[in-house]
């Protein structure tokens, strides 16, 4: 199919190109050989009257031209997919459809292994790939490559539609037998003992430490980062610190492990949870059925 003389096949293998930067790796995902990929970037250069891909060294880099290509044509692709190819229709009964979510396991646990589960009654043939919102949720979210993301509100920097979905204050916990602590927890107390915390990514961002500093002016004595909150109870374990994180996933772990659950010494922000997708998604007919099946769910929490 031609659209203004450009083939718009030729889109499909200007993205995938953009994106890998590789001929051969190009090649595999288009399903198709060096040479004709070799080809198709050729007809590319000579429709866009631009090189588009230049070899610097041993790897390919994008002109300034093809860096200004690179969103639309992803944009026009996703939205063809969106509104042309996906069927108006939506039955979770006979659906194969594989939904990809981005996530923290906090949320995993106190809300989507249920709604996993439940999905799994009635829609057996729909499935899931959770990823960690360690691995660029934006940038996945852009290039269409998830579905869907789950995250605070304070993380959401990117222009596309979201919704609130779920607060959650924080609360502390220490372990059970930590002699340091009885049945509350003063700011004294708090800034003195070792925290764990939980650091997503290279940046290792901590949850509370903003809200510390700009209220009090001061920060935590971290001794032991983890990469998930659901290692953080386990940590407490035989030692005499304290962590802060949200309180549904404390009270939880509270029911199987020797670890108090008291109320944070000082006043901080609850989190607040929220749904964003690719704005081509809008009208997707199976995405908008799992966000109602979300809504339902938290609203029973």
């Amino acid at each position: 199919m031609r659209f203004n003389k450009l083939d718009l096949n030729l889109l499909v293998a200007l993205d995938v190109l953009l994106e890998e930067r590789n001929i051969t790796r190009a090649a595999e995902r288009l399903h198709m050989t060096q040479s004709a990929t070799s080809g198709v970037l050729a007809r590319l250069r000579s429709f866009f009257e631009d090189d588009l891909l230049i070899q610097v060294g041993r790897k390919m880099q994008p002109t300034a031209y093809a860096e200004q290509l690179a969103p639309p044509v992803r944009e026009v692709l996703l939205k063809i997919n969106a509104e042309i190819t996906t069927r108006p229709v939506f039955d979770p009964t006979t659906s194969d459809r594989k939904f990809r979510i981005v996530t923290s396991d906090y949320f995993i646990t106190i809300a989507l292994a249920d709604l996993i589960a439940n999905i799994s009654q009635e829609a057996s043939g729909i499935s899931f790939d959770i990823l960690s919102p360690a691995d660029g949720p934006g940038d996945l979210l852009a290039r269409g490559e998830v579905d869907l993301l789950i995250i605070p509100d304070q993380f959401i920097d990117f222009d596309q539609p979201s919704e609130f979905l779920l607060e959650e204050e924080l609360a502390c916990a220490v372990w059970a037998d930590n002699k340091l602590v009885g049945d509350t927890l003063t700011f004294e107390q708090y800034m003195e003992l070792g925290h764990i915390s939980v650091g997503f990514g290279l940046g290792r961002k901590l949850s509370v430490e903003d809200s510390l500093i700009n209220e009090y002016g001061t920060s935590r004595r971290i001794e032991v980062v983890t990469h998930n909150f659901n290692t953080l109870p386990q940590l407490l374990l035989g030692t005499d610190r304290v962590v802060t994180t949200h309180k549904r996933l404390l009270e939880r772990y509270a029911k199987y492990l020797p670890i108090k659950v008291l109320p944070t010494p000082v006043a901080l922000p609850a989190t607040r949870e929220h749904m964003v997708w690719h704005r081509s998604m809008e009208n997707d007919p199976m995405l908008n059925w799992l966000k109602e099946q979300m809504r339902q769910l938290v609203q029973s929490i």
